[in-house]
């Protein structure tokens, strides 16, 4: 069970929440916004979780919920009643009925406990209408309702929904204190976690995520592979090798496609940034793919800063055109022959 202790970071978000802990003031609502893997839904049950601890305690300086009650346990398995998870059926939008239904009727029924907690997930998707509804609640809440919003974009919000929440931003998480959690708390070998934490660029959530995915380690060595070989392939080749590296893994979703895909283009600019560093400095001491020093060194003899800076671009334009809804792969064979041509 996670406990406040084991937030990395994020020591503003931390004191707040104990602050009200400490003195029985637990506001009404509040907004938590970072990306995606930034911790918000670990936050958010952390904090609902101890509220409702029946024998709450303090431990290395916080106020932690004991995880032996009866409410912690139910926490734990997902099944406490007075934790209401708020579920949406489109996977692109938060309808006025399911905020009714789930959170404006429901509210005025009494808790089991002192406490009744909503978490409201992907909170960007609610619709104006579904905002205007959860409003109404938030104008006048019963005094034992507290709603938890979480959200990738803050700006989505009705600038009246936003008075009246506590706004937490997520902020990112300092490279050594990620390195450090992943090696003694997830027991990832040094390598690893250095690597992980270049690419994750501040969430914490992404770092562990690629040090347990082995598709991100044959993504990465495909996509340097690729690049290695740009000067010499053919465009069928090139297309073929985009396709096996991207094509879709079995029971994945169009978010994880979405995952994958941007996790490809971080690699390449990665990779594009330390043929920059190794041309600015000509020392291996701060790469990423140190271990690519040959090819990156290789490239540095042909390509001007200009040629590099082209690069960077392209992976840019890439990332533009892909949030636009332009076809994925066409995007990537585009980005590979700007690439090619700079070589």
């Amino acid at each position: 069970m996670a406990r406040f202790s084991d937030i990395v970071d994020q020591n503003q978000i931390k004191e707040h929440m104990q602050n009200a802990l400490r003195t029985d003031k637990i506001s009404h609502a509040y907004i938590i916004s970072g990306d995606s893997g930034s911790g918000k839904k670990m936050i958010a049950g952390v904090f609902a979780r101890t509220i409702l601890c029946e024998d709450k305690r303090e431990i290395d300086g916080y106020i932690e919920s004991c995880g032996e009650c009866h409410s912690c346990k139910q926490a734990e398995s997902g099944s406490h009643p007075d934790i209401r998870m708020v579920i949406h059926e489109k996977p692109t939008s938060i309808g006025v009925d399911e905020i009714r239904q789930q959170v404006c009727d429901d509210v005025f029924i009494k808790p089991y406990s002192d406490h009744k907690i909503y978490i409201i997930p992907d909170g960007e998707l609610m619709t104006q209408q579904a905002q205007n509804a959860l409003l109404k609640t938030l104008e006048e809440p019963p005094a034992y309702a507290t709603i938890i919003i979480l959200t990738s974009n803050i700006d989505a919000f009705l600038p009246t929904i936003l008075s009246r929440c506590i706004v937490f931003p997520i902020k990112p998480v300092r490279d050594d204190l990620i390195t450090r959690f992943l090696m003694e708390k997830k027991k990832v070998v040094d390598y690893k976690a250095q690597l992980a934490v270049s690419f994750a660029q501040g969430n914490v959530g992404k770092a562990i995520l690629l040090t347990e995915n082995e598709d991100f380690e044959r993504l990465k060595n495909g996509a340097i592979d690729l690049i290695s070989r740009l000067e010499r392939i053919q465009i069928s080749e090139m297309t073929e090798r985009l396709q096996m590296l991207l094509s879709p893994q079995e029971g994945s979703d169009k978010k994880t496609d979405v995952i994958l895909i941007n996790n490809f283009l971080d690699v390449l600019t990665f990779y594009v940034r330390d043929i920059l560093v190794y041309m600015a400095e000509g020392s291996a001491d701060h790469l990423i793919f140190a271990d690519k020093l040959s090819y990156i060194s290789s490239v540095t003899e042909k390509c001007s800063y200009k040629e590099i800076d082209n690069m960077l671009k392209a992976i840019e334009r890439a990332r533009g055109r892909i949030r636009a809804n332009v076809n994925n792969l066409m995007s990537l064979e585009m980005l590979m022959l700007d690439i090619k041509e700079n070589l």
